[in-house]
């Protein structure tokens, strides 16, 4: 197997010589020998690297989540690196003159929830407008890309963890999305996708070589990123995901939730793919920091028929029926909630304080189905 960065340092670098190169990137722009793409780029004669440019977390991935980055000086090349996770998430005029050509390379984790995704499609909109090439060095999947979970987001919930109606588990590489982006929703830019070598959509990551490197500090492994799509609902609650434990996104609780008994009712309810088993933990940072949480971890028995998302709503469900009057929604103080934005709807509130979860979810059924059908369009592998 081959990664988009080993095909484009084999040959495709060819096409760009005597261009100025941007690189999109963080620690998971790498090789499969873990090489950073930043070092192979500085070391190639063929490739002029002039700026650099960091997503959320950073381009070295120490900082946290929704934590604002500052543009910088890197250390070890002394080129500016451009933070799209700060003032702006578009870079702007100035923070592309110095460039002809941008490379787009880093993991996503098959979420539309990651953050990595928008700043590709931000990216792209400024190339398009500046008159810059767009280049994506393309990567797995990790939840495979022969599944798709979720419903489309709606108009009046668009943000930076939805910003085009694409499902929770979307099934495609950042390659096909970017194809997407430009062909369906209106991205225009002068795009080249250098794809995979080896990689089937039936692939999850570690049916490859590739080693994982995490891409956020909450994206521990594989099981986290299959579960994600669902648990990361969870973040809209005042349940703790997890985060600030070894197990982010596996962990659900909350001081106020018996454990015991959550896994018990949790496990009547027979989901494919997934049983819970009770647990206490304390979290070091975020929600319920420094207090014991009781909950459960998330065990994936068989994550090819698990559906995260039903999962996530449908656990979320249970626990407002178990405690209605502990459970809620985060509310900014203007009866706007972030759960709309991570759901991409308004409605799903509703369905789960009234307990009519497994309708909504049916009714959602047509929406994926056709958004499957539409993607094959854009799909690079088979």
């Amino acid at each position: 197997m081959k990664l988009g960065v080993e095909v484009f340092l084999e040959d495709g670098y060819k096409a760009f010589i005597g261009n100025r190169i941007g690189l999109v990137t963080n620690m998971t722009g790498v090789n499969q020998k873990l090489t950073p793409t930043i070092e192979l780029f500085v070391d190639h004669p063929g490739i002029n690297l002039t700026a650099l440019y960091g997503p959320e977390h950073g381009i070295r991935g120490d900082a946290k989540e929704g934590e604002g980055v500052q543009s910088s000086i890197d250390p070890y090349t002394n080129l500016p690196v451009y933070s799209l996770y700060g003032d702006s998430r578009k870079p702007t005029k100035e923070m592309l003159e110095s460039v002809d050509v941008i490379v787009f390379d880093l993991q996503d984790i098959g979420s539309r929830y990651f953050t990595y995704i928008y700043t590709m499609a931000y990216v792209m909109e400024a190339c398009g407008e500046q008159g810059k090439q767009f280049v994506v060095l393309d990567r797995p999947n990790p939840i495979s890309g022969d599944r798709i979970e979720g419903n489309l987001v709606e108009e009046d919930v668009r943000s930076f963890v939805g910003l085009l109606p694409i499902p929770n588990r979307h099934g495609m590489t950042v390659g096909e999305l970017a194809q997407l982006f430009k062909y369906k929703f209106g991205y225009n830019c002068d795009l080249t996708v250098v794809p995979m070598e080896g990689w089937l959509r039936s692939m999850y990551f570690d049916d490859t070589p590739v080693l994982w490197v995490p891409p956020s500090p909450n994206t521990t492994n594989i099981d986290m990123n299959v579960l994600y799509p669902g648990t990361c609902l969870i973040e809209g609650t005042n349940l703790s995901e997890g985060r600030g434990t070894t197990r982010p996104f596996e962990w659900i609780g909350a001081p106020y939730v018996d454990g015991q008994r959550l896994a018990k009712v949790f496990n009547e309810k027979k989901i494919e793919g997934v049983i819970a088993r009770p647990i206490s933990f304390k979290p070091t940072y975020q929600k319920h920091m420094n207090v014991i949480c009781s909950g459960i971890q998330l065990h994936i028995v068989d994550r090819r028929i698990l559906n995260a998302w039903e999962t996530g709503l449908l656990l979320i469900e249970t626990i407002a029926e178990m405690y209605p009057n502990d459970f809620s929604f985060i509310e900014n103080g203007q009866k706007k909630y972030f759960f709309d934005l991570l759901a991409g709807s308004k409605s799903i509130r509703e369905h789960i304080w009234n307990g009519t979860t497994t309708e909504y979810i049916e009714n959602c059924l047509s929406l994926i189905e056709g958004f499957q059908k539409e993607k094959k369009i854009y799909d690079i592998y088979n």
